[in-house]
This record gives C-alpha cells, sequence and structure tokens, in this order.
C-alpha cells in the first residue's frame, strides 16, 4: 500500500476517526491491528519475518531482564558473605549469559535480514570465482523477495535489544505494545530508524484529539506529497534517461545527471519522511527527525550528521563506539604505537571501526558492489577530511575566511558535488560503468550540446523544467525560513485566509503538476528497496 495510493487515504481516513472515537486506553490497540493490517498489503507472509523477529526480540528481552534480577537479588542476599572479586566473578559470568542471550537473538535477526538481502548477491559472486577458475557448474539464484521495511524494522529491534542489553531501560513485558513497536507502519516503508525510550512516550498514550496534531500533520503530508510528486517523480523521467543511455548522455550530461538525481533524490526521501512524520503526528505520536538541511552542510562529516540521522546514530551508537573501543581494537592501538608511532596507533581503532561502518552502511543500502564501492569511499573521503583537520585549521589560522559568506558558500558547494559525484554509484548501479562516466566529464567535455536539440531536455518538456524550477525554488525557500523555526510555526501566525491560500496552492499544485505514472499512481519511494 504506497502513501500515495488511494487506499492509503482512505486507510488513514478510516483509522484517525476509530483511533479518535474509541476510548483511550484501546487506541494503540487499534493503532497495531491498523500496522499489521497495512503490513499484510505487501504479501500475507511476509507477516511471518517480522511476527518472528518480534518474538524472539520479546523472549530475549524477558531472559535478559531476569538474570539482571537475579544477579541484583543474589548480590544483595549475599552482599556480606561474598568478597568484592567473588561479587565481580559473579556478575562477570551472569553478564556473560546475558550476552549470549543477545548474541543469539542478533545472529536469528540479522541473519533472515542476510538470507533475505544478500543470499543472491553471496551465489553470483560465488559463480563469478567459479568461473574465473574454469569450475563447472554454477550455483542457482534463490530469487527471495525482500519483506516490506525488513532492514528498517530489524535496525531498530535490534537497537531497542542492544538498550535492553546495556540496562538502558527495562525490556517491554507485553508483547502487542512491543509488536507494535516494531511494526507501527508510517516507519515501515523508509524509516525513521526510532529509539523504544523515544516513541514509547507517545506511542502507547492515546492522545486526545487536539486540532494543532491534526493540522499541523495534515500540513507535513500535504508539503511531503507535494516534493515525491511535483518535484522527485518529474525528475525520476530525467534521470531515467541518462542513467539508463550512458552511451549517448556522456560528458556534461553525467554532471546534469548528478545534478538532478541529487535533488530528485532529497525531494524523494524528505518527502516520504515528511509524509510519515505527518501520520504518526495526526495519531498524536512523535518520531524522529530525520533531516536538518543537508545540502547545507559544509564538510561530508556535516552533511552525515543532517542526512538520514536515525541511520547515522544507529550506526555511531551501535557500532562504532563498540567496535572503537573493544578490547581488541585497544590491544591493537597499543601494539600500533609501538611501530607506527603514538598518533597513528592511537587513530587505528578509530580507522578500523569507519571502514566497517560504512562498509556495513554501503552493503545495508543495497546487495551489490557498487553500494560497497559508495560506503568505502564515503569512508576514505571522512577519514582524509580528519587526518587534515590540521592543515586546514593553519590555512585559517592564515587566511581570515572562515566566516566569509563566499567561503561559506564555497564549502557548500563544494560538498554537495562531492556527495553528488559518489551518489552516482547509486545511480549507474556498476562500479565499471560509473568510473568510466566519471571519466568522460574529463575526456569528452560536450558542453554545446546541451543547448543544441532537444537531447538536453531529457524526457521531460520545457514546461517540466519551469515547474521543477519554481518547486525547488520553493522548497529551498521554505528550507531557508527554516532554520530557527518550523514554517508551519510560522504560517500558524499568518491570518487565515493566508494560511488557506497556501494549504489551496499547494494542492493544486500537486493535483494539476504532479507526475503521476500509469493508471494516475505515483511510483514507489526511492528508499522503499533499501
Amino acid at each position: 500500500m504506497l502513501f500515495t495510493s488511494y487506499s492509503f487515504f482512505l486507510f488513514l481516513a478510516v483509522l484517525a476517526i476509530l483511533y479518535y472515537l474509541i476510548p483511550a486506553k484501546f487506541r494503540w490497540m487499534l493503532l497495531l491491528i491498523a500496522s499489521l493490517s497495512f503490513y499484510a498489503f505487501s504479501g500475507p507472509g511476509y507477516l511471518l519475518f517480522i511476527l518472528a523477529t518480534a518474538l524472539t526480540t520479546f523472549y530475549t528481552g524477558l531472559k535478559l531482564d531476569a538474570l539482571q534480577r537475579t544477579s541484583s537479588e543474589y548480590i544483595k542476599q549475599k552482599k556480606e558473605e561474598l568478597s568484592i572479586e567473588e561479587r565481580k566473578a559473579y556478575k562477570e559470568r551472569m553478564k556473560k549469559r546475558q550476552r549470549l542471550w543477545l548474541v543469539l537473538c542478533m545472529v536469528i535477526n540479522f541473519g533472515i535480514l542476510a538470507v533475505l538481502k544478500y543470499s543472491d548477491f553471496t551465489i553470483i559472486n560465488i559463480n563469478t570465482l567459479l568461473d574465473v577458475f574454469k569450475v563447472d557448474g554454477k550455483l542457482p539464484l534463490l530469487g527471495f523477495v525482500l519483506p516490506l521495511g525488513i532492514s528498517f524494522y530489524t535496525f531498530q529491534t535490534m537497537g531497542y535489544i542492544i538498550d535492553v542489553y546495556r540496562g538502558k531501560y527495562p525490556c517491554e513485558r507485553n508483547f502487542p505494545r512491543l509488536l507494535l513497536f516494531i511494526s507501527f507502519f508510517p516507519q515501515l516503508v523508509q524509516g525513521p530508524i526510532s529509539r523504544y525510550d523515544d516513541l514509547k512516550e507517545t506511542l502507547y498514550s492515546g492522545s486526545g484529539f487536539v486540532t494543532r496534531n491534526i493540522s499541523y500533520g495534515l500540513q507535513r503530508m500535504l508539503w511531503g506529497y507535494f516534493k515525491k510528486l511535483v518535484i522527485a517523480d518529474r525528475l525520476f523521467v530525467a534521470v531515467s534517461t541518462i542513467i539508463r543511455n550512458p552511451g549517448e548522455y556522456q560528458g556534461v550530461f553525467v554532471l546534469c545527471g548528478m545534478f538532478l538525481y541529487a535533488i530528485e533524490l532529497y525531494a524523494d526521501f524528505t518527502g516520504g519522511i515528511d509524509i510519515a512524520l505527518g501520520v504518526a503526528q495526526i495519531f498524536g505520536i512523535k518520531l524522529k527527525e530525520n533531516f536538518q538541511r543537508p545540502y547545507f552542510s559544509k564538510s561530508i562529516t556535516e552533511y552525515w550528521r543532517r542526512w538520514h540521522i536515525t541511520l547515522g546514530t544507529w550506526f555511531r551508537d551501535y557500532m562504532f563506539y563498540p567496535i572503537s573501543v573493544s578490547k581488541p581494537m585497544q590491544n591493537l592501538s597499543r601494539k600500533g604505537r609501538k611501530t607506527l608511532g603514538d598518533t597513528m596507533g592511537k587513530r587505528l581503532p578509530v580507522y578500523i571501526a569507519t571502514l566497517v561502518v560504512w562498509f556495513t552502511t554501503g552493503i545495508w543500502h543495497g546487495a551489490a558492489w557498487n553500494f560497497i564501492v559508495w560506503g568505502l569511499l564515503n569512508a576514505v573521503v571522512i577519514l582524509i577530511s580528519q587526518e587534515c583537520i590540521p592543515l586546514y585549521n593553519k590555512f585559517h589560522s592564515r587566511f581570515k575566511v572562515r566566516d566569509a559568506f563566499w567561503y561559506r558558500l564555497f564549502q557548500v558547494v563544494r560538498t554537495f558535488w562531492l556527495m553528488s559525484f559518489l551518489r552516482t554509484f547509486d545511480c549507474y548501479m556498476n562500479v565499471g560503468l560509473t568510473f568510466r562516466m566519471y571519466g568522460t566529464i574529463l575526456t569528452k567535455w560536450n558542453l554545446p550540446e546541451l543547448f543544441q536539440g532537444g537531447k538536453a531536455l531529457f524526457g521531460l518538456s520545457p514546461a517540466d523544467y519551469i515547474v521543477f524550477a519554481a518547486g525547488a525554488a520553493l522548497m529551498l525557500f521554505v528550507s531557508l525560513r527554516s532554520r530557527a523555526e518550523s514554517f508551519r510555526d510560522i504560517l500558524a501566525r499568518r491570518p487565515l485566509i493566508v494560511r488557506y491560500a497556501v494549504y489551496f496552492a499547494l494542492i493544486i499544485a500537486i493535483l494539476l503538476f504532479g507526475a503521476y505514472g500509469p493508471g494516475y499512481d505515483s511510483s514507489q519511494f526511492i528508499y522503499s528497496r533499501f
């Protein structure tokens, strides 16, 4: 059930009416039924996978909690009899048992994700090696279809169980409540990846009817539909034309594709997140923001703090920090200081953790080498940038340009194009082809072709570009005006006639200028395939 389908509008309208008609204590149960029904639309059989994740996580949470309570009670009872060393040894044994349960739960759930998402990728690479060594016979592909949102709900659920293991909060002892946290339908398609302690504050509260929540939620959804249908789906035609014809569109056209895809992806992804957050707000539920104007970033590190924030913080909290401070990394650091010098030795854990995190980030986005190369190139650029910080500081101590507008604009433009170059791996979906397209930028500078005939329109009409330019300008304006305060708050202070004129204009723009596919239906969201 697409967010942009008529069936979703009907589903949401009926659900919202029922939600506010029934008593508050039953509202979270209605959301659970709705979420499972929403998920069943993608294929009833896929419910087995999300239920398996929920059940294994729920049981593991109970075991972790029981072991923790047993340990605390035993230490309390035997406090006078046990020495400090004996208490430490007992706690370590119990922690080890908890760790075994945690690992088992993670192996099961990441294993499900790995088998469904990476089996064919692994088989393809094995078959390639067999060809290289001229071994007869090939392994057949399994052809698994990914359940809706499995990458998102698996990461969200494993974040929850890791937090329980760390003692951040007690486990959820009510299985249906935990199942709702895992399956809450607005975040299934493309996130955000929620944390349990954040989401539980509003997910189960059965919020009363608040006009502001309804109004703001609908506004957020409307803005998301505008970005998705008017901008992203329109640019989809142009980007597809460039990507699918690499022999025809080279040189300067590759740069055009990079630019257009950057805008398309931003409008598509943030539009989907706007819809998800707006839907949740209609029910008085607060989801985490996932973007903070990433295209205004002045460095790649800052960019990744602003783009897909919940995924970035997940990798930071559950992978980067645990890896970089682990005992093996500390031992490696000590050895490194002896052989490579103090500075390099200290940074070895950071290098390795960064490479592991970005390799995983790449493979999370898709089972293909282009995503792996994309992830590792991000890691390399980030590490080089960090190593160049002393040089940057020397430059800025000599040339006082750090706060100059032109220099900050240069940094923003530089970061935008750097990310656009890296993101090209997502477009061509082939590592070799992507590098060849990079090469044509230098070897085939065909700028005059941009102004000859209809080739440079990339399948769109001049009117399409006028709509795109107007929509992008509006998106930029709203982004700039929202730096210090939500644009919805700004709009709320305007006269009623102004507010409704804005809403009416957006609705008309979506209806008249929305780029719809066959059957008057929109295309799927880009990030839903991840």
